[in-house]
């Protein structure tokens, strides 16, 4: 079979194809454009009590806010807190100790943060950056 096709007809088809690519890279660019634009995480950070006693954890923030975390068992890993970037300092009262560590670090945007109550003789911490 033959099949003939009038001057019209393909200027519509490549026409049609024409639309379809332009269509695809104005949608490319309009997705490139949303996550270019999109915002930072505020830092995330979670404790873990190496310790052999639980602890209460207090969280200052740069802008004044107080989170508690109470009763983190021994070898418990709490889940993950959200704060505004900036200077985090950190206080833990551990039971049956004398000496409450303390802590400052600066929590960047997007970053999450181990603080680990480290074992050993006197209590002290360590801040591990995933």
């Amino acid at each position: 079979m033959l099949y003939f096709f009038t001057a019209d007809e393909i200027k519509c088809e490549v026409g049609e194809n024409m639309k379809n690519i332009i269509s695809g890279i104005l949608g490319l660019v309009f997705l490139i454009a949303i996550i270019g634009c999109s915002e930072d995480a505020d830092p995330q950070f979670r404790i873990f009590n190496e310790r052999s006693n639980k602890a209460n954890v207090q969280i200052q923030t740069t802008g004044g806010n107080t989170i508690n975390i109470n009763d983190v068992e021994a070898g418990q890993t709490t889940g993950y807190q959200s704060a505004a970037e900036g200077n985090i300092t950190v206080t833990a009262v551990i039971q049956n100790e004398s000496i409450s560590p303390e802590i400052t670090f600066f929590a960047a945007k997007d970053n999450r943060y181990t603080i680990v109550i480290r074992s050993g003789i006197t209590p002290s911490f360590r801040v591990d950056t995933e």
